[in-house]
Order: C-alpha cells, then structure tokens, then sequence
C-alpha cells in the first residue's frame, strides 16, 4: 500500500487561550463532497497577486462599474466620488475590462465581469474630460466637493443636508438599455470567445440595485421594484444567452441582510415612513424579495426552456463594526465570532440584525425551494483588519466555512496587500509553500466542540491524496494544546510544520511525530499552523 502525505493546516487567534487540550476529529471517509475553487476568488487583483495567491477568480465589481461606459471606455463613481464620470486612459472601446480579462488569464485566473443594467453609463467630454453629475455651478453650493481635482463636482447634498433633487441625469451620463450592453457581449465574445471555448464565462448583473437611490441617485434616485428587476434579469439574461449559450448569468449581488427580504423600492420607502407598510412587498403578496425573484426565474425557465441566472450571489459584510481596523481585544473576539452567521443556525445576529442570519444554509435552502439546480455565491465579503493577525485568522475562517458550506463561487473585496497577514492567510489555502501546493478539493467530516473557541475544516487533495485540515484557535495570547485525531486514515512519520505566526511570515519549522493516529502539538497565538503528514490510504 502506497503511502500519501496527510496534510493539516492550524490556526490561532482572537480570544481567551484554551487551558485544555483541545480535541479535533478528522474522518478522511465522511462527509465527502467538492470544494469549489471559485470560492477563492478576490477583486481586482494584480497579475502578480493572482500568481502569488494561486486564486482561480477575479471580480471586476463595485459601484463604479454600475456605470461603465464600453464604448468610451470610461465609468462613472457614484457616491464613492461626487458623481464623476471619468475617462480611463484609453480611448478605445471596451479596452479596461479587456486589459483585466488579459491579466487574469495570464495569471491562471478566470474574470467575473459586472455588466450594467441601471440604464445609464457614463459620458466623457471634450477631450475625455471629466464631468459632473451634480455641478455646483449648475445646481448651487453644496456641502462637498472635490476641491483637489475637480471643484465644480458636488456631492449633491446642498448646504441646508437636503440632497440635489430634480437633477439632469444626461449632465454625466447617457442611456443604456439591454441592446446598448448587447454591443459589449457581443465584443466580448468577439475577442475573446466563446465561454464554451475559453473566452468569458461569468457576467455579473450589475452590483448592488436595491440601494441605486443612494449609491446612484443622480440617475436612478427611485429604489427599483421587484417587477423592474425582474424584467432586467429577463431582458439583459436573454440577450446574453442569445450572445453566448454557454455564458454564466450572476446576480442580483444585493447589499446585504435588508436587500435580501426588500426590494429597492421597499427600503426607501421604509426609511422614510416605516416599515409596517412596504407598498412593494404589499404588492406582491408579502413576498420576500429574492426568494420571490428566484421563484419568478424559475417560472419563466418553465414557461421558455430558457435558464436565465445560473449563478445566485449576494454580498454580505458583518455589522458591528469588524469590517474596519478596529483591534481591540473586544472587537478581535468578536471578529472570529461573528463568522458564524455564515453558517450556524443557532448564532443570532449581534447587531441590528438580530437574528440568525445563517447565510450560506439560508441560501441553499431558497434555491431548493424556488429554483432547484442554481449554484449560489457570495460575491462581496470582508472581515476588515487586513494588516493585524486577526483578520488573518477570520479571513481563514471564512474561506473554510466556504468550502464546508458548499458555497459554488466568492469573491473577497477586494485583494490584501501582499505584505499582510490577511494576504498570507489567503496564500496558506492556495500556495503555502511557494510552489501551489493548496488546500485540498473534497470536504471531509471535522469536528470540535465549541466553535467559538476552535474551528476546523478538512479535506483530501486530489494531486496527491493529502488530507487537509484548518483550525482557527482563537486564542489572542498564550499556547494552546491541540490534538488532531485522524480516523480512515494510516498516518507514519513525522508531520511537516508550516507557520505564518504574529511575525507576519510563512515559514517551516521542526517537524512534529505523528502518536496513535493523532498529531499532538502545542500552538502559539495567535498563528496559522500547517502540518504535512506521511500515511497511507485505507
């Protein structure tokens, strides 16, 4: 019988250390399924990063690109900037996405690309100059402006708090309907392929509608209906099927927990009068927003043949403040905590959610529900401290939950600088050693007894029948002793040690004896611990 290395891969960090020996059950035969690779997915990444991180995704989203103009070659930044619509450097068509799609190929890494449906993208003006939704000229003083680069570009909230209402929405834009974007589709497809054959696969349908009233209120400063996303999933769905069959449709990548159960229209209007009386869902006979636009996609697949989203995302941010740089020993535990409203039915929510949020089952469980076969995704996340251990070791955490939970694509918003723990956390998962060794692609039953002190995930690695376990031990001082008890497997030798530890680096250590089918050690916190075990296979 031929031997395999067992690899198993530790984390510490973030909360009172383990006086105990903590145990973790790894059974290499139960609970077998894939890890999708698209769950490690990041946003706008450099070739060099994607190359490093050995990512297999990279998103072209955020607000800017709800206004991306291809045929110009220019976007508009919303809310993120005074409503500026700004040319990029080259003039020639569709030329920013096709640089981002080149890159990520060269990296090894496919593109998700965010296609626009709010029905205006940005114009540029004389000599691809910048211009101003909301021009302080043209609409008076304001309470801010880009005083640096471009004075006349207000924020369109005037002196008094009230916003700029009754604005020109064609002062920085120009309409674009489904037949506009049918152009780029067919551009895209033109230079690079068919998806079939290699060329784009993902197109996400735009980012984040239910809130176009704040984001984007210079040209759609109404929340969007239910009915009016529905007919742009049909409208734009269809006409990139028609473009490319074998493209992936993604959406409706809203906000977050209010986006999932409100439509647009419904949160604005709750805001301003309530929410015992939301017109919207009162319309559509209490409904829940998404699950209602699953069921209506579903009905029209029935209806037509025609499958029009393949892919359902959402984006998802914690809120109580771990998505900052906030490091006190508080926020740190409440950090590694909180990750556990991606998954456990039993956390509630400790924010204004209040309540389980219990995303990634609450996802699968509509898609069964309302529109059986579509693979889900969370397409926007971040758990904040990227330059501290301990958004290391929640960004580790997250990527676990990720492949256990069954999670089909995500993306990470957007991508660590490289000189940072969050980075390597990341790098731990897809390239340890320098040489792409990664994590493993079927999940496997892992046990501990209280996540809110030590969680783990495992899984077997194809290439070369490696098991694979991470633990966060979230531990924000101290050592904590583990042992790692492997059940359907046949573990000799001494383990491999790998550790990105508080001094911000990866590297090997003095190996580890492997006792009774068990790996003892004792781990620093916080750190992030790899251990590589010679086996066999029964």
């Amino acid at each position: 019988m031929r031997r395999l290395p067992l690899l198993i891969l530790l984390l510490t960090g973030g909360a009172l250390p383990l006086s105990a020996q903590t145990i973790i059950d790894v059974d290499a035969a139960a609970g077998r399924h894939k890890i999708s690779p698209q769950v490690y997915g990041v946003a706008f990444a450099t070739p060099a990063q994607l190359l490093d991180l050995n990512v297999p995704a990279n998103r072209w989203g955020g607000n800017a690109t709800t206004r991306y103009n291809w045929q110009v070659n220019a976007d508009n930044r919303a809310q993120d900037w005074y409503f500026e619509s700004i040319a990029y450097g080259s003039a020639t068509a569709g030329e920013g996405p096709d640089s981002f799609i080149a890159e990520a190929r060269s990296a090894g890494a496919e593109a998700l690309m965010t296609i626009p449906t709010v029905g205006y993208v940005a114009k540029v003006g004389p000599n691809r100059g910048k211009l101003a939704s909301f021009s302080i000229a043209k609409y008076g003083a304001q309470q801010g402006n880009d005083a640096q680069w471009f004075p006349d570009a207000g924020n369109g909230v005037r002196t008094n708090g009230s916003n700029v209402t009754g604005n020109d929405p064609l002062d920085a834009s120009v309409p674009a309907d489904a037949v506009f974007q049918q152009g780029w589709f067919q551009h895209l497809v033109s230079r690079w392929g068919m998806a079939g054959q290699g060329g784009l696969r993902y197109y996400i349908l735009d980012n984040e509608p239910s809130i176009w009233f704040a984001t984007h209120r210079d040209v759609h400063p109404v929340g969007p209906t239910m009915d009016e996303m529905l007919a742009k999933f049909i409208d734009y769905g269809q006409r990139i099927k028609a473009t490319d069959p074998g493209a992936q449709v993604v959406g409706p990548e809203e906000w977050g927990w209010s986006a999932y159960f409100y439509s647009g229209y419904d949160q604005q209007w709750g805001a301003l009068h309530g929410w015992d009386n939301l017109p919207d869902r009162q319309a559509h006979a209490n409904a829940d927003y998404l699950p209602w636009l699953l069921d209506q996609l579903r009905q029209h697949q029935v209806a037509t043949g025609q499958r029009l989203l393949d892919v359902f995302t959402v984006h998802y941010y914690p809120q109580g403040g771990e998505f900052g740089n906030d490091t006190s020993a508080a926020m740190q535990a409440r950090r590694n905590r909180s990750t556990r409203s991606l998954w456990d039915p039993a956390y509630v929510d400790e924010t204004w959610i209040a309540t389980a949020v219990n995303l990634i089952p609450r996802l699968k469980q509509w898609v069964q529900l309302y529109y059986p076969r579509t693979r889900i995704g969370i397409t926007e996340y971040n758990w904040g401290a990227e330059g501290h251990i301990n958004g290391a070791t929640a960004q580790a955490d997250v990527l676990g939950i990720f492949g256990r939970e069954g999670l089909d694509l995500g993306a990470r918003w957007t991508t660590p600088d490289a000189a940072t723990p969050t980075y390597k956390a990341i790098k731990m998962y897809r390239n340890y050693d320098g040489q792409r060794s990664t994590f493993g692609e079927t999940s496997v039953s892992t046990k501990v007894a209280n996540p809110d002190q030590l969680s783990a995930f495992g899984a077997l690695r194809r290439r070369d029948g490696a098991l694979t376990v991470m633990v966060v031990n979230k531990a924000a001082s101290g050592s904590t002793p583990v042992s790692v008890r492997l059940a359907n497997a046949l573990p000799s030798g001494n383990a491999q040690v790998w550790q990105l530890g508080a001094g911000n680096a990866i590297t090997r250590l003095a190996d580890v004896p492997v006792v009774a089918g068990a790996v003892n050690t004792t781990l620093p916190a916080p750190s992030v611990t790899l251990l590589v075990i010679t086996s066999g296979r029964r």
